[in-house]
């Protein structure tokens, strides 16, 4: 319990430094913007904004994986962590697609025979300014994202990054108007269109995994033989079958049931179930919950029964 409580604070901590970054980073940009006339630069800041929003997300996310387990939580509040990586990865989408809407809005508006204004320097500093910032964010949070294995502190890094390359092409676009004069100005729109499409991807490779964590998807097949395998290798487990594992947030819950001699005394059955724990722990982590069903092995039903695989 005192782990997980160290893994939430440093989890809030990395959260907070994003946090107060992102609320002046909105400020700047969505000025910058707007003296700027600079649509990327809007999107950008707008971008910026989710990212804002998004931390809130993920502190109030920590703050409910904090609580111990209880009646109505019997495996506790890991879940919370996975719905906020969840959060983040819509707010995400939710901002690639408005970036991507106004950029395409703008292009036609070129197409159309309207014109749109040069951005201003005051656009271009903002964006480059945006760039180190965010890197600098995105190195910091997915450091310590990787050190306490959270997918939504990792989520919320990738958000980092997908704004420091929003700034990228938005630096290109905005540099190119300027230096190649009003006739270019359309350069602006079309670097916000297409860095859009880069956080797009983004927050998809972000949401499947953690959806299909919500939805108590399986550990993928490679975690499932991994476990299989610690079975097989006990000599004193003469089978097993129902092998069952998901992901609850950076831990997992495993369940299997296996045969052993029915003459074996319950003090070994009760160390052999116990040293299998361990290794299992050892792997998903060791606050991870693992079942074990001991049953007595009966041929004829071993035999019959085809979800059975025996050992040796």
């Amino acid at each position: 319990m005192e782990k997980e409580l160290l893994r939430s604070q440093q989890a809030k901590k990395v959260t907070l430094v994003g946090f107060w970054a992102n609320a002046g980073l909105t400020v700047f940009k969505l000025t910058a913007g707007i003296l700027g006339r600079s649509n990327a630069m809007m999107a950008d800041g707008i971008h910026s904004l989710s990212d804002f929003l998004t931390d809130i997300i993920v502190i109030v996310g920590f703050k409910l994986t904090e609580k111990p387990e209880d009646h109505d939580h019997n495996y506790g509040h890991d879940k919370y962590e996975t719905l906020a990586t969840v959060m983040v990865s819509v707010a995400l989408l939710i901002a690639g697609a408005g970036i991507f809407k106004s950029g395409l809005s703008n292009i036609l508006k070129v197409v159309h025979g309207e014109g749109i204004r040069q951005p201003g320097v005051i656009a271009l500093v903002a964006a480059i300014v945006s760039i180190i910032g965010k890197e600098f964010l995105f190195r910091y949070t997915i450091k310590i994202g990787n050190d306490i294995n959270s997918g939504a502190v990792k989520a919320n890094a990738w958000h980092h990054r997908s704004d420091a390359f929003s700034s990228i092409g938005t630096t290109i676009g905005i540099g190119g108007a300027i230096i190649l004069g009003e006739k270019w100005a359309i350069l602006d729109p079309i670097a916000s269109l297409v860095v859009s499409v880069f956080i797009v991807k983004v927050a998809v490779q972000i949401f499947m995994p953690a959806m299909n964590e919500l939805l108590e998807t399986s550990l993928d097949r490679e975690d499932m033989e991994w476990i299989k395998n610690v079975l097989r290798k006990q000599s004193a487990v003469i089978g097993f079958h129902e092998v069952r594992a998901r992901k609850l947030g950076n831990k997992a819950a495993i369940e299997f049931h296996i045969m052993v001699d029915p003459m074996m005394n319950i003090t070994e059955a009760h160390d052999i179930s116990t040293d299998i724990e361990q290794t299992l722990k050892s792997k998903f982590g060791e606050n991870s919950i693992v079942t074990v069903h001991m049953e007595p092995y009966s041929e004829e039903e071993a035999q019959n029964g085809l979800h059975y695989e025996l050992n040796g």
